[in-house]
């Protein structure tokens, strides 16, 4: 992919730009990448890769599609997990913004060559557009329903834009009001949340964890040293939790909590933060034992 869209540049560049691109816009970049490719599990060349394959491509089109794709700079590989898109789609979309400009409206994706009303319907809600003329562009609110917005915005005395920056405006609004037998009490309810915080990140917010700067090496461990870790593994016999060192240690199910453990993931899950106390360090086979009874 980096060869078709830089053919004249040196692999070295490439990789700088996918560097950059992956902290500027993550998953438009990481899904470029096959996903079983990632490294995240250990057994993803022992199971049935067609069905493998498809519950992968699966999950990559719901985050897409939860977060949303940025029409005037996604690429085609990106655009191709939307909803109501596909590979030949997408490479129309992209083909049409780099002959006509970007994209001013969602409306105008109805003149993509092949992208006929039904992809429309399935797409549009998805793609947003970065200081369109319509707020209501740039959110996840479906064009189907921008008439539902207007007259909310109408009965309050407002525009859709002073709807969606003034909270007051939004909370005076009451959605049964405005039920119809093709839009319910949820939809209007994830339309108000919506222009709350329009393009919001779905992503719950990431709890830092500080490491002790003095321990850069498995070297630098000792027996009794308490420390700050992340959980960055649970199995069915313990957690994997992330010190600060290239190993992760294993707080084994014994050493979970005082009382017995059934199950790790009654516990402890991903991500969680938690303090740990070194039991045993096996430097040559690069192994740390901690636990979390302290």
């Amino acid at each position: 992919m980096a060869r078709a869209e830089f053919p004249d540049c040196d692999v070295t560049v490439r990789g700088a730009v996918s560097i950059g691109r992956r902290l500027m816009d993550p998953l438009a970049e990481l899904v470029k990448i096959d996903p079983k490719s990632i490294g995240v599990g250990q057994y993803q060349h022992d199971v049935d890769q067609t069905a493998l394959k498809a519950r992968l491509d699966t999950v990559v089109e719901r985050c897409v599609n939860g977060v949303g794709v940025s029409l005037n700079t996604a690429s085609a590989n990106l655009l191709q997990y939307v909803s109501g898109l596909g590979p030949q789609l997408a490479r129309s979309i992209v083909a049409f913004r780099a002959e006509n400009g970007p994209f001013s409206a969602r409306e105008s994706l109805k003149k993509v060559p092949r992208l006929g009303p039904k992809a429309f319907e399935q797409c549009a809600g998805f793609l947003r557009i970065e200081g369109a003329i319509n707020p209501l562009d740039t959110s996840a609110v479906h064009p189907e329903r921008y008439d539902v917005v207007k007259k909310m915005a109408a009965d309050a005395g407002a525009t859709v834009a002073d709807l969606i920056k003034k909270s007051e405006l939004r909370k005076s609004i009451r959605p049964d009001q405005y039920v119809t037998n093709e839009v319910g009490l949820p939809t209007l309810r994830d339309i108000l949340a919506e222009l709350d915080k329009p393009g919001r990140d779905p992503r719950q917010s990431l709890i830092s964890v500080a490491f002790d700067d003095r321990i850069r090496t498995i070297a630098d461990l000792h027996e009794g040293m308490v420390l700050n870790g992340v959980v960055t593994n649970v199995t069915a016999f313990g957690a994997f939790v992330d010190i600060g060192v290239k190993q992760d240690g294993l707080v084994h199910i014994s050493q979970l909590a005082d009382t017995f453990v059934k199950d790790p993931r009654q516990v402890v899950s991903v991500q969680q933060p938690v303090r740990v106390k070194v039991v045993e360090v096996d430097t040559a086979r690069k192994r740390i034992a901690l636990t979390m009874k302290l």
